[in-house]
């Protein structure tokens, strides 16, 4: 990769003004919205919000995976290398009438010997830490767990030697042990491999220590964007500070109250006017709920929320 002025790289994945629309009973509806933020190379961004803010149709548009043909997605995405992805439920993803040798054999290169595709198999089921790879290799889906199956979707992914590893809520319906294991894995993996990652998820817990940097989502455009350890210590945007506040406290009371975002993300044909997030925040103001937020910069941090 050649040098660019002043010392900056390009970015593996450059994602400029993303918008995605569905016609539904002769309306318009548009779930993301000009949506942009980059992943350098062995990056490690986070996409966080919580369910119904586009975050999942975001990621899934990077491959073109639409939920629907008839979806109108516009803007540009930029990327080099090759994309895998780990979706957040194994057991809808796999196959459940393959066994995992199987599945895993379409990821592998067609002109692959077999011989030297059961060893490959093996070797990366291995890798993502099952006690018997040989066994998970000859098994169905429903014959494991599903910390099971979801570490045979990352020997998957990592089957085609990806650049970028976009990992979509991995750890859903997973218990917290395996949760951490899972995402352990994830983080051993990018450092073996040195492919970069793009987590989605809805806890902003989750990324802190794990990932470079975030962006968070609500209503279909990223609020707030920067490095971790900022967007973490000072965060600007009212959403942000809910999502945190949400986030258990270990040293909380244990009769202590779990503070909450109140209501719910409206459905992208219900957004309201101005600043979406308004309904929800204590802190609006008259402008809020009438005027476009303005998409401002200040240095490496983004925030369009008109009282960030």
């Amino acid at each position: 990769m050649s040098a660019m002025p002043n010392d900056v790289q390009k970015p593996l994945l450059d994602v400029r003004h993303l918008r995605i629309a569905f016609r539904r009973d002769g309306r318009e509806i548009v779930p993301v919205r000009d949506v942009s933020f980059s992943v350098p190379a062995h990056g490690r961004v986070a996409l966080v919000g919580e369910s119904g803010c586009g975050k999942s149709l975001t990621a899934l548009s990077l491959a073109r995976l639409s939920p629907t043909d008839r979806a109108f997605i516009s803007g540009e995405t930029v990327f080099s290398g090759r994309i895998a992805y780990v979706f957040q439920n194994p057991s809808d993803a796999l196959n459940p009438v393959m066994r995992i040798a199987a599945q895993i054999r379409e990821a592998l290169p067609k002109d692959m010997d077999r011989k030297a595709a059961e060893a490959r198999i093996v070797e990366l089921l291995a890798r993502t830490g099952l006690p018997d790879p040989v066994r998970a290799a000859h098994a169905y889906p429903c014959e494991l767990s599903g910390g099971q199956q979801q570490r045979c979707m990352i020997a998957m992914a990592l089957a085609a030697n990806p650049d970028l590893l976009v990992a979509d809520e991995p750890t859903t319906a997973l218990d917290v042990t395996t949760q951490k294991q899972v995402l352990e894995l994830i983080d051993s993996l990018a450092a073996e491999t040195g492919m970069a990652v793009l987590l989605i998820t809805h806890n902003l817990g989750l990324v802190a220590g794990r990932m470079d940097t975030v962006n968070v989502m609500y209503a279909g455009r990223i609020v707030e964007s920067g490095p971790v350890v900022d967007v973490l210590a000072h965060p600007r945007h009212p959403y942000t500070k809910g999502l945190l506040a949400a986030v258990p406290a270990l040293d909380a009371p244990r009769d202590a109250p779990l503070a909450d975002i109140p209501g719910t993300v409206p459905p992208p044909d219900a957004w309201p006017d101005g600043c979406a997030f308004w309904p929800r925040c204590a802190a609006v103001r008259d402008r809020c709920t009438c005027e476009q937020p303005p998409d401002t910069a200040d240095g490496p941090r983004r925030c369009a929320c008109w009282c960030g």
